[in-house]
């Protein structure tokens, strides 16, 4: 049985990722009015504050994002502590199914799987690509790696690798028009937006200590596809919000630089998804054990998120 003390981390990882008291409620099976009662009494104990609560919406406090932070971590590893000692040496086989997003699932993901199949040669695997939506539960995919957090509660996830995201643009753009020094300067560039899933669209939140800068920014240009947009950036038609794995290898050679670097941006840290259930097969906790081994930072770099290794992972296809 769990403690009294993971059980809290767990309820309020959940309540951080629905967003609401009653959303919380309905998926523990219980009142809101006892959920609330169960935060106040973490909060008491604690001696923090957790939460901003208003009567549409709950928001962390800068307590409540350290305490999510921590707890999230320690129950990643208490999870794969559990699965490691429930599944003991049984060898992976049988049919892997994997789904991953366009861009890093050819060049990082299908490199890493086509390694764990030669180590495992009794397992079969099947990836599937795709940057649209998915159900892994209806289309009966083992595991899904996704950059951010689904909202989907049918779902467990371990995170793999830290992965900020930056403004960035290249030399020339700002050159030509020069380097905006606030967010409420970016009304003023052209702005490069990527138009994914149900994002807001045009709207950028950065944040510097606890005050939270919201956007709405405007360009000539705008995309659905990623690496369509990473190549406008370079062809100086503006800022663009990407990810540290997208960046790196521009920002390492100088064709991007960074934008309002002391500003941060909500992470799209990499997770991998699977349906939850008492235990993982072992060909499932492998895999995902085999992706967080392979994208972890490499010691010499180590504080520097996935940086490094997402260089050396970008770059796979040319060595």
């Amino acid at each position: 049985m769990k403690s009294d003390a993971t059980t809290e981390m767990a309820f309020f990882v959940l309540l951080a990722k629905l967003g609401s008291l009653s959303a919380t409620a309905r998926e523990l099976g219980i009142t809101p009015p006892a959920v609330s009662k169960r935060l106040v009494l973490m909060e008491q104990r604690l001696g923090v504050r957790l939460l901003n609560r208003s009567t549409r919406r709950i928001s962390l406090t800068g307590d409540g994002e350290s305490y999510l932070q921590q707890a999230r971590q320690i129950l990643d590893d208490i999870r794969a502590m559990e699965e490691s000692l429930a599944s003991g040496s049984a060898e992976p086989k049988g049919l892997l199914r994997v789904n991953a997003t366009l861009g890093f699932g050819r060049t990082v993901i299908a490199p890493l799987l086509s390694q764990f199949a030669l180590r495992h040669p009794q397992l079969e695997v099947q990836l599937q690509l795709t940057d649209s939506p998915i159900n892994l539960v209806e289309q009966a995919y083992d595991l899904g790696i996704r950059f951010g957090e689904l909202p989907d509660t049918r779902l467990s996830a371990r995170k793999i690798m830290s992965n900020r995201r930056f403004l960035c643009a290249s030399p020339a753009y700002l050159q030509a028009q020069g380097t905006p020094q606030t967010p409420d300067e970016l009304a003023q560039h052209r702005c490069i937006v990527h138009r994914q899933n149900d994002d807001a669209y045009g709207i950028w939140r950065l944040s510097r200590g606890r005050a939270t800068h919201t956007v709405k920014v405007r360009g000539t240009v705008s995309s659905n596809d990623g690496d369509v947009v990473l190549g406008w950036a370079l062809d100086g038609h503006g800022i663009l919000l990407r990810s540290e794995w997208d960046l790196a290898r521009y920002l390492d050679s100088g064709r991007l630089r960074v934008v309002l670097a002391d500003y941060t941006l909500a992470p799209a840290d990499l997770y991998a998804y699977y349906p939850s259930r008492h235990q993982l097969p072992a060909k499932v906790r492998a895999f995902i054990n085999f992706l967080g081994q392979q994208l972890q930072p490499d010691s010499a770099n180590a504080g520097k998120s996935g940086y490094t290794t997402i260089l050396r992972y970008g770059n796979i296809m040319k060595e």
